[in-house]
């Protein structure tokens, strides 16, 4: 893809996100791999309804930012996902709602979300919740690279999902499975919920080589 054709996109899904209330305000951030192994992230206090392709901060191989306005806070928490997973081509932070209110009860810190759906299984693997850390502390990319790449997908408590896919449109696909898992989590609570046993979630995993044992 284009760098250009990549911009738009990154702008389009980030509106898309915006538009149906997973992010609100100028919170949320997103990134993505360009063909020269640069970046393209959104701006730090930018509102995902409102991205400017051309305004996008942009990086190069080497990490140096080369043009566009001032990226977001997080970019350390970004960077963690690039350098730990090869096929990371771009990461996705949200402040969804049912998310970030299933991070604040008492849930499995390795698993977060329960085994619910297959999808949710599927596009994300075990989805690990991390500790509160203050927005921009570089302390969030260090917990994530003390995973050692992985995990896809990580909860930060109090705060919000983080999820890094091949490319933009997986991200966004993932992180939204992430959202409406967390949703049917807390539907269901209290309520036993009928979710899916060992041997289902294990032939999702055979089935569709999911990250799941790490």
């Amino acid at each position: 893809m284009s760098e250009s054709k990549l911009r738009e996109q990154l702008c389009t899904l980030a509106k898309s996100l915006f538009d149906r209330g997973l992010t609100h305000g100028s919170t949320g951030n997103i990134s993505a791999r360009t063909e020269d192994g640069g970046l393209l992230v959104s701006p730090t206090g930018t509102s995902f309804g409102r991205l400017d392709p051309a305004r996008l901060a942009r990086f190069d191989a080497a990490g140096a930012h080369i043009g566009g306005d001032k990226p977001t806070k997080e970019m350390p928490l970004h960077a963690a996902f690039y350098d730990t997973r090869s096929t990371a081509g771009a990461v996705v932070h949200l402040h969804s709602c049912h998310s970030v209110a299933l991070s604040m009860l008492d849930v499995d810190e390795d698993n977060f979300l329960p085994p619910l759906t297959p999808y949710g299984i599927m596009q994300l693997g075990r989805v690990k919740l991390l500790p509160f850390f203050l927005p921009g502390d570089p302390a969030m990319g260090e917990a994530v690279r003390g995973l050692a790449g992985k995990r896809s997908a990580v909860m930060l408590a109090n705060h919000g999902p983080v999820v890094a896919g091949k490319d933009v449109e997986a991200a966004c696909n993932a992180i939204e499975e992430l959202e409406a898992t967390a949703k049917l989590a807390l539907m269901t609570r209290g309520m036993n919920a009928r979710g899916l046993d060992a041997g289902q979630v294990q032939a999702l995993v055979t089935k569709f080589n999911v990250e799941w044992d790490a």
